[in-house]
């Protein structure tokens, strides 16, 4: 049976008790100025104030209340049960109001610091629109998304979609090391859970919009080795993904033309075939071509807005804080919440892991050896950083829906990145939400479960670092082995897999 515990936390609320406190009594006074005629009204009011904001709790509001009428009534020398009233409930107003709120029970009792970082942590706030996108969160653009995401025509031989390396089963990974499409990749598949509340996309941060990051593996030769016009020829030539873009995004360009419109193509010396297709187009075509392709980028993006994970047991148990509500505390066991309180206090994840979606968004080196257990090779942000200045379908490029300033602030932010020797060997920190869904873990896979990940943090032995990046969060946790098991619960209560069902495979039509 679960032991607890009173942890000594007033709840927090959206508005301070002490300001809604400050506006009754204010109010309050108010009215009685305009119904009353008490002079020296300016005294009664700073008195009525300062004892609602010094004595707000229980029998110490009462009194104040007491105090601060005979105080008012000496000062001002007028009796008036009209004026009892109206100052005896501005004084009273914060201890009827709950400005002392009952103790929170919960298993492990939590500083007043370490219940603030947690209020950090959860609730996962809506996710913001995208003004890159204006087919963002268009239902029907989801719909077709879906279509294209379990597709695998959308693949130069018709093997490869966009669930082979992110299905539902596998936490929207693909529960391999390195990533595999029609060849090896060099990374880990990343996971899809909440992608979209991120700033920048894959492991490197090369790219800058979730439309985007949706359109580079389809003409990546070693994932789905396809061509953007390749890819509107599927959709012009499958009636109902046809009926579906025209319905969303207007007319198709006129692709019976094969002259103009060749089977396949894109801008890439490294396809010398496509490149000469793409080359023999004229500009109003590879401009059409390119807006087709880019629906298709943002429908996808629509999908993968939906692959939301917000309310997981520990989300729960936050609320349970917010609501005193001991059902909800319950949320998490005792191991749980010990590793919490480690989380949020000597264990320092929030140092990367912070905000309600786990993780700053920002690029670390862990020491993690490489697969190969040589020196690292993978020069990571430090690369993404020159692909995301030169990359065509940006925030700020010309196929962004966001408006005119908003897509120069958007180019200025990519500009504007420094491509300093320190980033070298750095990676994308990924969200802890579903982290239990999305074994192994790191950039190439290397580390197989979370026990061997929080081993790795414990210690920091063999950790490999280049020496042109020092990372100063990296200290060595110290944990003993039940501080690890705690920690590792914890993790396991951010799983929440409860989106629609429909939304986990292809569309059931």
């Amino acid at each position: 049976m679960t032991t607890l515990s009173k942890t000594n936390r007033k709840l927090h609320r959206p508005v301070s008790v002490e300001l809604t406190s400050a506006l009754g009594i204010v109010l309050l006074i108010l009215i009685s100025r305009l119904t009353i005629d008490v002079p020296n009204f300016k005294s009664v009011m700073a008195l009525a104030l300062l004892a609602g904001f010094l004595f707000h709790r229980q029998l110490l509001g009462l009194g104040a209340a007491v105090l601060g009428m005979l105080t008012a009534d000496s000062l001002t020398g007028f009796y008036d049960w009209r004026v009892a009233i109206v100052v005896y409930v501005a004084l009273l107003l914060p201890v009827v109001g709950g400005c002392e709120t009952p103790r929170i029970e919960t298993a492990i009792p939590y500083t007043d610091d370490e219940l603030a970082a947690i209020h950090t942590l959860s609730p996962l706030p809506p996710l913001a629109p995208d003004p890159t996108n204006r087919y963002a969160d268009d239902p029907s653009a989801a719909r077709f998304g879906q279509r294209v995401f379990y597709d695998p025509r959308f693949s130069a031989d018709g093997s490869i979609a966009c669930a082979s390396c992110h299905a539902f089963a596998k936490g929207f990974g693909d529960g391999g090391t390195l990533a595999r499409g029609l060849g090896p990749l060099t990374r880990h598949s990343m996971a899809l859970w909440n992608v979209a509340y991120s700033d920048w996309f894959f492991w490197d941060g090369r790219v800058d919009t979730l439309w985007g990051q949706a359109l580079e593996p389809l003409e990546e030769p070693a994932e789905h080795a396809t061509t953007r016009l390749a890819v509107v020829h599927v959709v012009r030539d499958d009636p109902v993904l046809r009926a579906e873009y025209e319905a969303i995004f207007g007319t198709l360009p006129e692709l019976d033309d094969e002259v103009r419109f060749p089977p396949s193509g894109r801008p890439d010396d490294e396809d010398p075939a496509g490149a000469a297709a793409w080359a023999g187009m004229t500009n109003d075509d590879r401009h059409a071509v390119n807006v087709a392709f880019v629906n298709v980028g943002k429908a996808l993006a629509a999908y993968e807005r939906k692959l939301i994970s917000r309310r997981a047991p520990f989300d729960v148990f936050v609320e349970g804080l917010l609501e005193g509500d001991a059902e909800k505390l319950t949320a998490l066991d005792e191991s749980a919440q010990r590793g919490l309180k480690l989380f949020v206090g000597r264990a320092n994840c929030r140092e990367c892991h912070a905000g309600p979606n786990f993780s700053t968004d920002s690029f670390h080196s862990n020491g993690v050896p490489p697969t190969d257990g040589g020196a690292p090779a993978d020069a990571g942000r430090y690369e993404g950083i020159a692909r995301v200045k030169q990359a065509d379908f940006t925030a700020g490029g010309r196929y962004s829906d966001a408006g005119p300033e908003a897509r120069a602030a958007a180019l200025d932010k990519v500009q504007s990145l420094v491509r300093d020797t320190e980033l070298w060997g750095t990676f994308k920190t990924p969200t802890l939400r579903n982290v239990a869904l999305s074994a192994p873990y790191m950039h190439q896979g290397q580390v197989a479960t979370l026990m061997d990940v929080l081993r790795h943090y414990n210690t920091l032995e063999n950790s490999v670092l280049t020496g042109l990046h020092a990372e100063k969060v990296l200290t060595p946790l110290g944990l003993t082995d039940d501080e690890l098991a705690d920690l590792e619960a914890f993790l396991h209560a951010l799983t929440d897999e409860a989106i629609d069902p429909a939304l986990r495979g292809p569309l059931d039509d």
